[in-house]
């Protein structure tokens, strides 16, 4: 009896490597820096609908590489995600810099990340959309293991 090699399928347990780079080719993030590899289970809730799509039918020892535009990947950036808030709002002895990235407390205690944009006088513009979005991704996998729960 032949054994079945596992694939990607719902509610799959995936153990993989990934690269996230830009079409220019600049890495965005990778598992690969600090080597250890990304492990989520298809429709947690980890990946969009559009990375799960890329992975559903490979095995372990796949490598592929996926090209998503940004409205499979990131989607556009959204004019209402970018707030003016007032520089009494950060603390005074707080070095603001165009292009930082800072956690905003969520009246829930969540935080979500926003990017400062601009600085000018009293107005800080703070951009609360990904920071991929309007970015056209590459999505290169190597799949090192597959667990599927046996029905």
């Amino acid at each position: 009896m032949t054994e079945q090699v596992a694939t990607i399928r719902d509610n799959s347990e995936v153990i993989m490597h990934f690269d996230l780079k830009l079409s220019d080719g600049s890495a965005a993030d990778s598992t690969r820096v600090n080597k250890k590899p990304a492990k989520l289970v298809m429709g947690d809730g980890s990946l969009t609908p559009n990375f799960e799509a890329c992975l559903r039918g490979l095995s372990a020892g796949d490598k592929k590489s996926f090209e998503l535009a940004p409205d499979d990947a990131f989607g556009q950036p959204n004019p209402d995600n970018i707030h003016h808030m007032d520089r009494s709002r950060f603390g005074a002895d707080m070095a603001l810099e165009e292009g930082m990235i800072m956690a905003f407390s969520q009246p829930d205690g969540s935080e979500v990340p926003g990017i400062v944009r601009s600085i000018a006088g009293d107005s800080v513009t703070i951009d609360f959309n990904h920071p991929l979005a309007g970015q056209t991704v590459i999505f290169d996998v190597e799949i090192i293991d597959v667990i599927n729960a046996e029905r």
